[in-house]
């Protein structure tokens, strides 16, 4: 799997990430009280919602699990929202997403929400089949026999082959146009060193989960290349993300060595979603708090990454590489150009504005800030560099940050997708 799909195939507790493993979220003593996701659970846990991301992780470490031009965020998605759906339509406890299905008082949540996680997964990868039946076996074998599992698991086949049916004609199958270069000053075109093809340039006509539209947040044009404004963007980034640079600080180039080209870096890869106890100890989210905060987690980041798209083929605005290597043509007096300029890290294959780790990164931030509170101690590691954050937010700025040093991006195309992140998110948990 090459960097653009794998970069949000590790969503597993709370949080999207890509490479970054082993975050616990326990709350820490500022952390709310009353997030909904720090109450004990009285009935089954959300660990089985971990598990089944796991699963779907596994999957797409395969190459070869999907096509190339379907993005993960949707798998997650469906997964997610299935399960969710499964478990409001036994517990009553909370709006159905998309679908509630009639459930008898007795009917197993924990059953339902197993079954609806297996049969999306199955849907989308029936040659991993096996896999996902001895998950599902697993998962289920847990459960005490008797009417209410097996009427848990009715509720969760109908309701993944309802969501499955509604998303079959998405867009999300459509074959690519093929990808036209705009050779003007401040057009897209493929970059050095290899010019790859760009990759989901349909992705934004994609219908989303919960927006209206792609474009229902398109962020505003950004400055021309001609501009003020835009060379000092620019500049910033020759300076700070070139390979060879000597402003940029040893901190930031081991944060910068977190995230790979084209890979959106969040803390995941959670290993249980608790809560602390007062007297130590831990004790496992209830599963009715689990999938609310994976499915508002997934389905920010599915409609998040059609918005980032729709944007980024509306305007089609150059890489750094690009407008750096043509700086010599003068298009903004302001910028000298260097032909040989090399960012620390090879640049993604698709158009800079706005930037896929701030809108992405901002928009797990808003979500999971909702749910545990701005402070929160997390502790991420990847690539043998780990690094620590006092909040969601803090590990969101870092991320976008990398991107202006490794070369990827201007702190135009950061701010742009950090209001689209956080506009998408708020506007998914108006909504579920």
């Amino acid at each position: 799997m090459d960097g653009k799909h794998k970069i949000l195939a590790a969503l597993t507790g709370t949080a999207l990430t890509a490479g970054l493993t082993g975050l616990t979220l326990g709350p820490t003593a500022t952390t709310p009280a009353h997030s909904p996701t720090l109450r004990a659970a009285a009935g089954p846990s959300g660990m089985s919602v971990v598990e089944w991301n796991r699963e779907l992780i596994t999957v797409l470490s395969d190459p070869k699990a999907q096509p190339p031009t379907v993005h993960p965020t949707r798998s997650f998605a469906l997964l997610q929202a299935a399960e969710y759906d499964a478990v409001v339509s036994v517990t009553r406890a909370g709006p159905a997403y998309m679908f509630s299905v009639s459930a008898p008082r007795d009917a197993r949540a924990d059953a339902a929400a197993d079954q609806a996680a297996h049969d999306v997964l199955v849907a989308l990868y029936p040659a991993k089949r096996a896999s996902m039946d001895r998950r599902l076996s697993s998962q289920l074998s847990a459960i005490p026999n008797g009417p209410g599992k097996q009427a848990g698991i009715r509720v969760g086949a109908e309701v993944a082959r309802r969501l499955v049916s509604l998303r079959s004609h998405d867009g999300s199958s459509t074959k690519p146009p093929p990808f036209s270069p705009r050779n003007v000053a401040g057009g897209y075109r493929p970059t050095p060193p290899d010019f790859p093809t760009p990759v989901f340039t349909n992705w934004g006509s994609v219908k989303p989960f919960v927006l209206a539209k792609g474009s229902q947040f398109r962020p505003a044009p950004p400055p021309a290349v001609s501009t003020a404004e835009y060379a000092t963007a620019l500049n910033e980034v020759k300076s700070l993300g070139s390979k060879t640079s000597t402003t940029r600080t040893p901190d930031q180039t081991g944060a910068a060595s977190c995230r790979r080209a084209g890979r959106p870096s969040w803390p995941v890869r959670t290993r249980s979603i608790r809560r602390r106890r007062s007297r130590g100890g831990h004790q496992h989210a209830s599963l009715e708090n689990a999938v609310k905060v994976f499915a508002q987690l997934n389905l920010s980041l599915a409609d998040t990454a059609i918005a980032m798209y729709d944007a980024k083929y509306t305007y089609r605005v150059w890489r750094p590489v690009t407008a750096l290597r043509l700086g010599g043509t003068h298009y903004n007096p302001r910028i000298a150009g260097d032909p040989n300029w090399t960012p620390l890290l090879p640049t993604a294959p698709d158009p800079s504005y706005p930037a896929a780790h701030g809108a992405l990164s901002q928009a797990a931030a808003t979500t999971l800030t909702r749910f545990y509170g701005a402070q929160h101690h997390l502790v991420v590691t990847s690539k043998g560099v780990t690094r620590t954050f006092a909040g969601f937010q803090r590990a969101a700025t870092e991320a976008w940050l990398s991107r202006i040093w490794t070369g990827q991006h201007t702190s135009i195309d950061n701010r742009a997708g950090q209001q689209l992140g956080t506009q998408v998110a708020d506007f998914v948990a108006q909504h579920i």
